[in-house]
């Protein structure tokens, strides 16, 4: 009877603390209005690097061309490609001027290292106003450098973006990987906000060349293979200096793994990075995910066992609404309210891949970025 009562009060907690973190964490950004600002027309540097995309190229490098803007260069990167990534981009350069190619051979030292190849496009770029996305991505609109680039201002040099997945239909897979992208802007906007950036995805990032500079690149984790985007922006983000944008037309899409293999790889390089962030952003992501992994665990238990079961049964619902409430407006905010239609299973499904990974990345590392 003691234990049984040590885990109702532990599932009490565990309820308070998952309530705290919904309302009035990520509450910041599902209730949160976008401020447009007034456009700016900086000159900007799209930065492109890619290895072995060459099909991708082909289908996505229109939707960068056409933009709707009055000064940029697109800076496209070949990280030493063996496919015909480096024809596909000298095609597009001897049809537009404001394209530059930056061909990376590689090198022992940096074999297999992102941060290399992307430090050479920023040095080879020649405005002061960087934005980033990858191979396999697609703005939603012609007008996405216009969108990002106005929140660009005396203050903030950083822009965190809002990079989603291609919906594929009756594909359990996909609302996982929409799902876990969604939970992911929704914590890394939130704290944003709350004045703790402690993240972006390269997807879709936009920041400038002097702070790249001023913080020596990616010196400081340039052994580490990934985290070109997470890492850096943990590194130099602060209150003053950091904006976010989620206005519709400043989305970027790219494309979805098929199968939970790929996934699954892909995941393990990106989670990878997250013991080098600093501590404060470690602890409260920690304890976010530890409290979920409980809240459903004692659930569970206390349900089975019937015990206490109309407090527990009240709390679950309370807590479950106030997800619903939470994720409902921040879903909406980012085009991807399908994914409510099975929220507690996406949930359940996605901590016990994230344990997985977390587990496998203990036991070895992950493989580098291609």
């Amino acid at each position: 009877m003691i234990i049984l009562d040590v885990l109702l009060y532990a599932f009490i907690v565990v309820v308070f603390i998952q309530v705290v973190y919904y309302l009035f964490i990520f509450g910041n950004f599902a209730f949160l209005k976008q401020k447009k600002p007034s456009s700016k027309n900086f000159a900007v540097s799209v930065i492109i690097c890619a290895k072995n995309e060459a099909e991708n190229l082909k289908t996505f490098i229109p939707s960068i061309i056409n933009q709707d803007y009055p000064e940029f260069e697109i800076v496209l990167i070949n990280d030493g490609s063996y496919d015909e990534t480096l024809d596909v981009l000298e095609n597009f350069a001897k049809k537009h001027n404001n394209i530059k190619i930056v061909d990376v051979k590689s090198i022992e030292a940096f074999w297999g290292n992102k941060k290399y190849a992307l430090t050479l496009g920023i040095k080879a770029s020649k405005h002061d106003y960087l934005l980033f996305t990858d191979a396999d991505c697609e703005p939603v609109s012609k007008h996405w450098i216009k969108e990002m680039s106005a929140y660009f201002s005396n203050e903030k040099s950083i822009i965190l973006g809002y990079g989603g997945y291609s919906k594929i239909k009756y594909s359990f897979l996909n609302k996982l990987i929409r799902f876990e992208t969604v939970m992911t802007a929704v914590q890394y906007f939130s704290f944003a906000k709350l004045g703790m950036p402690y993240m972006g995805v390269g997807r879709n990032l936009a920041y400038t060349k002097n702070e790249f500079f001023k913080a020596n690149g990616f010196i400081k984790h340039i052994k580490v293979r990934s985290g070109d985007d997470d890492l850096f922006i943990n590194q130099v983000a602060n209150s003053k200096n950091t904006a976010i944008n989620f206005s519709n037309n400043s989305f970027t899409t790219s494309i979805p793994k098929s199968n939970f293999k790929a996934w699954y790889k892909q995941k393990r390089r990106h989670v990878s990075t997250a013991h080098l962030y600093k501590s404060k952003h470690k602890f409260l992501l920690g304890l976010f995910y530890l409290s979920n992994v409980l809240f459903w665990v004692l659930t569970i238990t206390l349900l089975t066992i019937a015990y206490s079961w109309p407090i527990v049964l009240s709390l679950f619902l309370v807590r479950l609404s106030i997800q619903y409430l939470i994720i409902g407006f921040s879903s909406k905010k980012l085009k991807e309210i399908d994914i409510l239609l099975l929220l507690p299973i996406l949930e359940i499904s996605l901590i016990i891949s994230q344990f997985a990974i977390f587990i496998n990345n203990l036991i070895s590392k992950p493989d580098f970025w291609k």
